[in-house]
């Protein structure tokens, strides 16, 4: 019998800022949630509460459950819902004499004012405890990834202990806030080199994905090509992404999210309306409110309006027609004679933020899914448990970045940003090296040793979290995906400097013994995750 596991990768970078009122980027976060992380969890909801038995895997990464956690990122989530539904309620009078358009804003006024219920009256504002509920269910399998989304081969090259306190805070972070330890690890971007895999066996870890070329071009050959895992020499086992099947669900020009039935992500009345009519949503700025009327027809201005049923027809249509190519792949691979696993995984965010339908394609796929005799729903822990004699080999270096490797973020427009982050994971190591041995003994008097060790002493530990934490969101490999993208460029250049220049002062002041308490509080209140951060991990 054939299996199919399906991987969600949920993740976000870490973006919150005290400093101001409102922060235009704390929107990516606030879109993920109300698009795709809460109608995932409604969706996995209804098929428990229907007792349709399925699997499903999921990365939570330690950044975005930071900001799931955060108070005050849920007061502005609120306030967020507040303002959409502001918004649609007067959407709902504005197109009063259009009845189509009419049923659409009260489509979307019933979106929001539902969305708040779940998360503030039934969910309490905290998601994190939902996912854990439908983990204890069995139907839900939660696994770690790396602190920062730090990408792991270029740390490992300029730095092994850069490399390896990813990981293992990543580790921690999914023990403090689950409750268990992980079995699975995503490394961010599907990025694998060599001795990875010895760290993530400290980690304790069972298994990791790799594109399909890191398992292609191991030494040797896997015999089962990417259906089955192979374990590594240092213990974990590489899971294979089956290309084919990936790309008909992600790809808007080859595969489902670019049918015209659908929504439009870019056509939106956060750049359709007066601006005095989208306040207080826009603050005065031109974006994406997530209201948006029209599907994928036409160019421009000649979009046709969103039809909701022929949309939900088409969900159903493509999970039918992706349930029949799975069916056939996995009977045309079992006649090779062992049992092929399908790995297919995916950002979370592309369903239900980029292809609105998403969600409901996918509960609709699992629901047929639970009919099917000939293959099934699976986990790769569970498919490990099932077959664990497998062959070794040693995986490729490879990532799911374009061409496969990383040149997305090693390029002009970015390589810049790797001596700084190298100098500065130079100097934690270091630091940390020195400062085990005297971090967590009795203070000595300044007149004990030399005048004035004791000032900068007493707060060791606070300011070796601090630089922890800074040199760990300055290595996320969001800030070299935008600066490539053009995206979000000043914003990723800006991030990047702002966290390098807080270490480098706060490494500085401290080796001088000369610390500024004031700066360090200022950056404690500002990058304010991971508070059980082990600084230990660099030495």
């Amino acid at each position: 019998m054939g299996s199919l596991a399906l991987i969600l990768h949920a993740h976000l970078p870490f973006v919150r800022h005290p400093e101001h009122e409102h922060f235009l980027e704390e929107d990516w976060f606030f879109e993920a949630v109300t698009e795709s992380y809460i109608p995932l969890l409604r969706m996995m909801q209804r098929l428990v509460d229907d007792s349709i038995p399925f699997k499903l895997t999921m990365s939570l990464t330690p950044t975005l459950c930071a900001m799931l956690q955060d108070h005050l990122l849920r007061e502005r989530y609120v306030r967020h819902l507040d303002f959409l539904i502001d918004l649609t309620a007067r959407e709902q009078k504005r197109n009063r004499n259009h009845p189509e358009l009419r049923e659409l804003a009260d489509f979307y006024f019933e979106l929001f004012s539902e969305n708040r219920r779940l998360f503030v009256n039934e969910w309490k504002c905290d998601l994190l405890s939902v996912f854990r509920e439908l983990r204890d269910t069995g139907a839900l399998e939660i696994i770690a990834s790396a602190a920062t989304h730090g990408l792991l081969p270029i740390l490992q090259q300029q730095a092994p202990q850069a490399a390896r306190a990813q990981i293992l805070i990543g580790r921690d972070v999914y023990v403090d806030l689950l409750g268990a330890e992980p079995t699975g690890f995503w490394l961010p971007e599907c990025a694998y080199a060599p001795g990875l895999e010895a760290v993530l066996q400290e980690a304790n870890i069972r298994w990791f994905v790799l594109d399909a070329h890191g398992l292609l071009f191991g030494k040797p050959r896997p015999c089962r090509s990417i259906y089955a895992p192979c374990y590594t020499p240092a213990g974990p086992a590489a899971f294979a992404r089956d290309r084919d099947s990936s790309r008909q669900v992600w790809s808007a020009h080859e595969g489902y999210p670019g049918d015209p039935a659908y929504r439009d992500f870019y056509r939106d009345v956060g750049f359709d309306l007066p601006m005095e009519h989208l306040s207080p949503i826009a603050r005065g700025t031109r974006k994406f409110s997530g209201v948006k009327y029209h599907r994928i027809t036409g160019r421009g201005n000649e979009k046709k309006l969103y039809d909701r049923t022929a949309a939900e027809n088409a969900a159903h249509k493509h999970a039918d027609h992706f349930l029949q190519q799975l069916r056939q792949q996995l009977r045309d691979i079992s006649r090779l004679g062992f049992d092929p696993i399908v790995v297919a995984p995916f950002d979370a965010e592309l369903f239900g933020h980029w292809w609105f339908e998403g969600p409901r394609f996918l509960e609709q796929f699992i629901r047929q899914a639970a009919n099917q005799r000939d293959f099934r729903l699976t986990t790769p822990s569970e498919y490990l448990a099932a077959h664990p004699t497998q062959q070794i080999i040693e995986p490729a270096p490879s990532s799911w970045g374009e061409n496969g490797h990383l040149a997305v973020w090693l390029d002009p427009s970015n390589a810049w940003i790797y001596p700084h982050l190298h100098r500065a994971a130079q100097k934690m190591t270091e630091l940390a090296q020195h400062a085990s041995t005297f971090v967590g003994q009795p203070l000595r008097l300044p007149n004990e040793t030399s005048a004035g060790v004791a000032p900068a002493l007493q707060f060791a530990d606070r300011v070796l979290k601090q630089l922890a934490r800074e040199l760990l969101l300055a290595q996320s490999s969001d800030w070299a995906f935008l600066m490539k993208t053009g995206t979000a460029r000043e914003y990723a250049t800006k991030r990047t400097i702002d966290h390098l220049a807080r270490f480098n002062r706060l490494h500085d002041e401290f080796v001088a013994n000369d610390l500024d308490e004031k700066f360090l509080r200022d950056c404690e209140r500002q990058d304010n995750l991971f508070p059980n951060v082990n600084w230990r991990y660099y030495a």
